[in-house]
């Protein structure tokens, strides 16, 4: 917070300024994150056409950023401090640094922030804005000299779809230092709310000291928490990691671990929302086991949620862990046609990349993007919101972050995806959630959160989906996959009665089978299967290609036909045909052998695949006849998921399974 001393009528006055946003630069360790923080090089942006004011492309691809000089490990003096080399440009119109003006504008009162910059030395500020577009716009410069605090005083008017404002400086002849700068709101602060912190884990241990760590080395981060809460369902335990007592002695009291059974992510999620209402905290802040966090995102959402005109989920973004420039994506919405996760526009890109096309010159990132949900990476949930509509659903993973944010929807409260706010998280590229014992999960949760929310006759096209999905997978000879999804049609037409009980002992139920099924087991050594032998080449060497739209209905019924009642070969039996890359394996190859050895995604190992026709005409049967059976009974369905919804997802319900699934608690 800051005073300024204005006049008014002659007499002098205080005027004052809360802080809504700091700059912040990247630790020491983590300088691979830069292009995040600051960009080096001119003030360019988007291209836009004079004639229908579009973004201009390159046939070649997308823009690259103008090149910029590299920046220097010295130059960053502390987190938000750091020296212009003399003569040279930074810009801070970046994720972390930009100010996301299109969102305070829609979803706070505030109409007016002010930039505060403090630097030493000879140079200028330069304030730039820019349009839903992309458009870079100049607004005002500054020159400074010596210790100098430079401000100025923006509207939030004109970004009603989008746009952000964000500062360049350019040093002189010598050096100029940025010693801090902050966005501001007019007026003393909104008082700031109370947060549980809740991580849920399963033997992420490293990830939670790590994690706690960080919150230890960053006290303004930690002063946000009213409690930081771990939710441990693993065996192996947080509290008797190598470490922890120095951990959490940095955690000033505010640490505290449940023990409980394995009740998945929806089970650990929904203990820290029970725990943040029952605590009398104003949030809970929802936080993977397995990301890096950026801390300032806490104070962040914070700010941002206290200042809301209504009660608001707000959620921070999800970069990739292992490559740590590219945004996974920059906001979801559900399509409610297909109940498919879907992007909010066809301009955005998933996997963006900041060191190729930084934000100033990607114009897609500077519309607005207005969502259905936030994952519970990082997402942050008034706990008004949760006594009002209830916890999480009870189904173990998969689907109860976009169900609560499309529950919470319905009931009034809004779901926000904040640019500046951000953890680091292993990409989905790096992982096939779809195939294995995952695949029952997202089959059934799918399923049961388009029976609660879709607004269509017989859900749309999600059965008609989930069958194609079923045949795809029966012909690439993923039968284990096939098994759990059938299971999970079977266990929705059973109703949402069962769906606690089945929080403990389904994952458990599902692992027993993978002894019967060879896809599902994971050698890590080339050698552990023969040799590969392919008797009959591909047709005139061409390899397997996919259908094209036209020929796709009659490739399909010959290519089922060939599964159901060719026999397989014997030495397909004893040998593999082919060994195939993990980026490979698609539904249309796979479908053209008999047998095959295939990588995984995390490329720790791989399984043999093994055609069965038997196998696959009895789970084809099963999953038609299920498949028919739901799309039937529909309606019926929804009214008993729906009517169910507000018990299921009860304090009481959730307390119950709480008390028989928890150790006493831990520290």
């Amino acid at each position: 917070m800051s005073n300024a001393i204005v006049e008014d009528d002659g007499k002098a006055v205080q005027e004052q300024w809360s802080t809504l946003q700091r700059v912040v630069l990247p630790s020491q360790d983590q300088l691979d994150t830069v292009p995040l923080y600051l960009d080096t090089g001119s003030a360019t942006g988007v291209q836009l056409s004079t004639m229908n004011g579009d973004a201009k492309t390159s046939k070649a691809g997308p823009m690259m950023s103008a090149p910029g000089k590299e920046a220097h490990a010295e130059d960053f003096l502390s987190r938000h401090s750091t020296s212009v080399r003399a003569g040279e440009r930074v810009s801070f119109g970046t994720y972390f640094n930009a100010f996301p003006a299109s969102y305070w504008r829609r979803w706070t009162n505030l109409d007016t922030v002010r930039l505060s910059v403090r630097t030493t030395g000879t140079g200028a500020v330069s304030v730039y804005k820019s349009n839903a577009r992309g458009a870079l716009q100049h607004v005002e410069t500054q020159r400074v000299s010596a210790p100098a605090t430079s401000t100025f005083e923006l509207s939030l008017k004109p970004f009603g779809d989008g746009g952000w404002y964000w500062f360049d400086l350019v040093a002189g002849s010598e050096p100029l230092i940025l010693e801090e700068a902050e966005w501001q709101a007019p007026g003393a602060p909104v008082s700031q709310g109370s947060v549980t912190l809740e991580i849920t884990t399963l033997n992420k241990t490293d990830f939670c000291l790590n994690n706690l760590r960080i919150l230890g080395e960053h006290p303004e981060a930690l002063k946000c928490l009213k409690e930081v809460l771990i939710v441990d369902q693993g065996t192996q335990k947080v509290a008797e990691a190598e470490g922890f007592a120095e951990v959490e002695a940095l955690m000033d009291g505010k640490l505290r671990i449940i023990n409980q059974a394995n009740l998945g992510g929806s089970g650990g999620f929904a203990r820290g929302m029970y725990e943040a209402v029952e605590s009398g905290s104003d949030y809970v802040l929802l936080l993977d086991d397995d990301v890096v966090m950026e801390p300032e995102s806490i104070s962040r959402l914070v700010t941002f949620a206290d200042r809301c005109k209504t009660p608001t989920i707000v959620g921070g973004h999800m970069f990739d862990l292992y490559n740590r420039t590219v945004l996974h994506t920059f906001g979801e919405t559900v399509n409610p046609y297909r109940f498919q996760p879907d992007q909010p526009h066809s301009e955005q890109t998933l996997g963006h990349d900041f060191v190729r096309s930084n934000l100033r010159q990607t114009s897609w990132l500077h519309r607005r993007v207005d969502v259905d949900y936030n994952g519970w990476w990082m997402c942050l949930i008034p706990t008004q919101v949760i006594r009002d509509i209830g916890l999480s659903l009870p189904v173990f993973i998969k689907w109860d972050d976009a169900e609560y944010g499309l529950r919470a929807k319905a009931a009034g409260y809004p779901t926000v995806s904040m640019p500046g706010s951000a953890v680091w998280h292993v990409s989905w590229i790096d992982k096939d959630d779809l195939v294995g014992w995952q695949a029952y999960f997202h089959t059934r949760n799918r399923m049961i959160a388009a029976l609660l929310h879709s607004p269509y006759e017989r859900g749309g096209r999600v059965v008609r989906e989930t069958g194609y999905m079923d045949l795809k997978h029966l012909i690439s000879m993923q039968y284990f996959t096939a098994v759990g999804r059938t299971m999970a049609l079977r266990d929705l037409l059973k109703g949402p009665e069962q769906l606690h009980d089945l929080l403990p002992s389904k994952l458990p139920e599902i692992r027993a089978m993978v002894s019967e099924f060879p896809d599902a087991q994971i050698q890590s050594e080339p050698e552990a299967f023969p040799a590969p032998v392919m008797h009959k080449p591909p047709r005139r060497g061409q390899g397997f290609s996919a259908p094209s739209y036209v020929t796709l209905i009659p490739w399909a019924a010959k290519t089922v036909v060939k599964q159901l009642t060719k026999k397989v070969p014997e030495t397909s039996m004893e040998h593999p045909q082919a060994y195939i890359a993990h980026q490979d394996n698609k539904w249309w190859r796979m479908s053209q052998y008999d047998s095959a050895v295939v990588s995984n995604a995390e490329g720790t190992g791989a399984s043999w695949y093994r055609r069965d026709p038997q196998q696959m005409r009895a789970l084809l049967a099963e999953s038609l006849r299920l498949n028919a059976e739901i799309l039937k009974n529909w309606q019926s369905l929804s009214d008993r998921y729906r009517s169910a919804l507000p018990q299921i997802t009860s304090f009481e319900a959730w307390k119950a399974t709480f008390e028989k699934h928890s150790e006493e608690e831990g520290r």
